[in-house]
């Protein structure tokens, strides 16, 4: 009882994602958690559990950590094949204290080199997958304190599956102040920069999804399907599980499974990535009706567009289903936020990403030439708060470099409209010349053909403006609707089309604008 006492204290001072389980299972151990895949470091825990049961996962896994090696305050790389024990190794990680260190499943071997040579010498959490495919010619003798992975046998490595039945370890907490997590960035522009979160800065952050999921009377089920690496993953499980509502933790993407998954456990609550909605969206027509229990959709990471929004609000069969997007970034978490509703999402703007919410973020918009920023001289936009990031390891400057005082410089341009709402037009390196905003061409033109499920707009090699097209089942562009429906963007080249699966990603499944058009550079450079 004491030490539940301690653990709630420590909750209310700051997100210490080793104790989240612990502190939930006090509130109600009986809430149920279910998979739709099988632990690889548990794989007899099975797809359905309690959290009470993942409050014991997780304080077991922390005691094979310890005997594996791990200290406080030690970095613990994990990179592993994509699953929620990924979340799971974390939670054990930061419960003694040391710091995960959470690496995208998506990242090539070289890339992952770097990060541990950035990290200088962290332990590396991983799988026999990963050693045989992605790290097979990297050095981690030279990069890494240790190597440990979940389960088998690997010369060299310690095995968490060998260290069953490790005593368990007290939890150690660092101050609130103190680094707890590291996530990275997308690297839409480069190697990605690791940003450092405290249990301060993480806290914070549950607030804007503290409000939305207030609105809920019931207690309903929630289905998170995120990156299990990305630091919104922890939000959105703290919040859950202290909660106390049961969650559905969704790693397969492919339609029909996600179908089948979602008309067995009839989810109320969707945190969900935009692009998979994107590739969801069909089945707003579906006759097997997936979304029909759902009544509160949310997303954040990228930008949505209307079309998907208006679809997937009118497949609910439930009453004034809402859909809430979050604007923001790793490194300033949730910035400003608005809600979109059955009757208007079809008309709405989907450049206006919202509002600021009470006692989180500040948001302001600078000029970039000291003209006033409009829609058509959009400025800087800025954040700032205590729920920022405390810094990128190993590269302070690089983080520095975007601080204006205690404001942070997101790299996006916009505007506010005299109603307050803050308008985002597009990545400032993505800026396109006679383009007002590329974000905006893609909604206006997806709302106008429906054949497209992605369009992206990027700069060619002459400086024009090119649209990527995908369409549905890859069938033809049809030439003449592309014709009429651009007839008032008279400033676009002709439009490329590629198969979806073409597109560069990032982990987030964020198209990766700077490195499709330097494939278009390259590919119509050559043809010239």
């Amino acid at each position: 009882m004491k030490g539940s006492m301690i653990h709630d204290s420590m909750w209310k001072r700051g997100l210490y994602p080793g104790i989240v389980p612990e502190v939930a299972a006090a509130r109600n151990g009986s809430t149920p958690l279910t998979l739709d895949h099988d632990l690889d470091v548990l794989p007899e825990a099975g797809r359905r559990m309690t959290v009470a049961d993942l409050a014991g996962h997780v304080d077991d896994l922390a005691g094979r950590l310890w005997a594996a090696g791990v200290r406080p305050a030690e970095h613990v790389a994990i990179y592993k094949t994509a699953n929620f024990d990924a979340w799971v190794l974390a939670s054990a990680t930061s419960r003694i204290g040391a710091v995960p260190v959470m690496l995208s499943p998506a990242l090539k071997g070289p890339t992952v080199g770097a990060l541990l040579d950035r990290l200088e010498r962290p332990h590396l959490l991983t799988d026999v997958p990963k050693l045989d495919g992605p790290l097979a010619e990297v050095p981690l003798a030279e990069r890494t304190a240790s190597v440990i992975i979940v389960a088998g046998s690997r010369p060299g490595t310690a095995s968490l599956s060998e260290l069953a039945g490790s005593p368990r370890v007290r939890p150690v907490f660092r101050v609130p102040e103190e680094p707890a997590l590291i996530t990275h960035t997308s690297g839409t522009t480069g190697l990605p920069k690791l940003v450092v979160h405290t249990p301060q800065s993480m806290r914070l952050r549950l607030r804007p999804q503290q409000w939305l999921l207030a609105l809920m009377r019931n207690r309903e089920t929630v289905a998170i399907h995120i990156p299990f690496v990305h630091s919104r993953m922890f939000a959105a499980m703290a919040l859950a599980l202290v909660r106390a509502m049961p969650v559905l933790l969704v790693k397969q993407s492919d339609p029909d499974a996600v179908t089948d998954l979602f008309r067995e456990h009839r989810p109320g609550f969707l945190e969900v990535l935009p692009n998979s909605l994107m590739e969801w969206e069909d089945l707003a027509e579906d006759e097997r009706k997936p979304f029909a229990s759902i009544k509160y959709f949310s997303t954040t990471f990228d930008a949505i567009h209307p079309r998907t929004i208006s679809r997937l609000l009118k497949s609910s069969e439930r009453r004034s289903p809402l859909f809430f997007q979050i604007y923001g970034q790793s490194e300033v978490g949730p910035a400003v936020g608005r809600p979109y509703f059955l009757r208007s999402a079809h008309k709405a703007d989907g450049r206006c990403v919202g509002w600021a919410m009470p006692g989180c973020a500040r948001v302001r918009v600078v000029s970039r030439d000291g003209k006033r920023p409009s829609k058509d001289n959009p400025g800087f936009i800025e954040v700032r708060w205590k729920g920022n990031a405390q810094t990128y390891f190993g590269e302070q400057e690089r983080f520095d470099e975007n601080l204006r005082g205690k404001w942070w410089r997101t790299g996006d341009v916009g505007y506010f409209t005299k109603l307050g709402c803050l308008h985002m037009l597009d990545r400032e390196v993505d800026m396109i010349p006679g383009v007002q905003s590329s974000l905006e061409v893609e909604d206006v033109l997806l709302g106008r053909i429906g054949e497209l499920n992605e369009l992206v707009v990027v700069t060619g090699p002459k400086g024009e403006a090119i649209p990527v097209v995908c369409t549905h089942d890859d069938r033809p562009l049809d030439r003449d609707r592309w014709r009429s429906a651009v007839a008032d963007f008279p400033q676009l080249a002709d439009p490329i089309q590629i198969p979806r699966a073409e597109l560069p990603r990032t982990a987030t499944m964020k198209v990766q604008r700077l490195e499709l058009s330097r494939r278009l550079q390259d590919q119509l450079g050559n043809r010239a």
